[in-house]
């Protein structure tokens, strides 16, 4: 079970949201890259970052920038999303150095550019994002439905040659309630990937439970509010 960091920036500056929304943010002290290398030093084996700005329809330069420093700046792979709705933004971010890119919108919205872009990078390179309330898909960084089932996009991004989802349940996003087993595994078994858990994160016990729920296909979860608010820290995450 490999425990992933995440870093969410808006505006250059690292936040995190409850149930993914723009307005309910909190901003964390420390700059960002300075906050990656620690996580490297602690063991981090890979890091998530995603533009929120870009989630949200809001282009930020300062974001790219910022991720383009923590890329050259740390010796483990970068795994980046967050407005990544054309092949231009995904080649860009490939080019700084990010060694998977996290598809969501995309997937649901223009799945012949998702093709496109699996042909193109390898299906090792992309990772689709399915993030869902009440089993349906949310895009656009989660104010919309996308009219289909967490389910159905997963079975449908398998036949794409995608090999991994990052699978979120909006609604324990950020609240610390525990990360929704259950509707992980179901989404590892219907499509077939390998899933990575995302969202709710609370306390060790959580990180305990995926891990013995590991042989449905989740091998990877990603850790974010609860190491900003001392829950935990990252070293005792990756000696669980």
């Amino acid at each position: 079970m490999l425990v992933i960091p995440a870093i969410d920036l808006r505006e250059g500056h690292c936040v995190r949201l409850k149930q993914g929304r723009k307005s309910d943010a909190k901003l964390y002290d420390g700059d960002p890259l300075e906050i990656a290398q620690a996580y490297v030093r602690d063991g981090a084996e890979m890091l998530h970052i995603v533009d929120l700005d870009g989630a949200f329809g809001d282009p930020n330069s300062l974001n790219r920038q910022m991720l383009r420093r923590i890329v050259l700046n740390v010796e483990v792979p970068v795994q980046f999303g967050g407005g990544m709705r054309t092949v231009k933004d995904i080649r860009q971010v490939i080019e700084f150095g990010v060694t998977r890119v996290v598809i969501g919108t995309l997937a649901v919205e223009a799945p012949e550019t998702l093709q496109k872009v699996v042909d193109l990078c390898g299906g090792e390179s992309i990772a689709v994002g399915i993030d869902a309330r009440d089993g349906e898909v949310m895009t656009r960084g989660w104010e919309t439905k996308g009219r289909v089932s967490a389910i159905e996009l997963a079975q449908q991004v398998a036949r794409s040659g995608v090999e991994r989802i990052i699978y979120t349940d909006v609604a324990s996003d950020g609240m610390l309630c525990g990360v929704n087993i259950e509707q992980t595994c179901a989404i590892a078994r219907e499509s077939g990937l390998r899933v990575t858990a995302s969202g709710g994160i609370s306390s060790l016990d959580n990180i305990r439970q995926l891990k013995a729920a590991s042989e449905c296909g989740i091998d990877s979860v990603i850790v974010g509010t609860a190491l900003y608010e001392g829950r935990f820290t990252f070293k005792e995450a990756v000696a669980v």
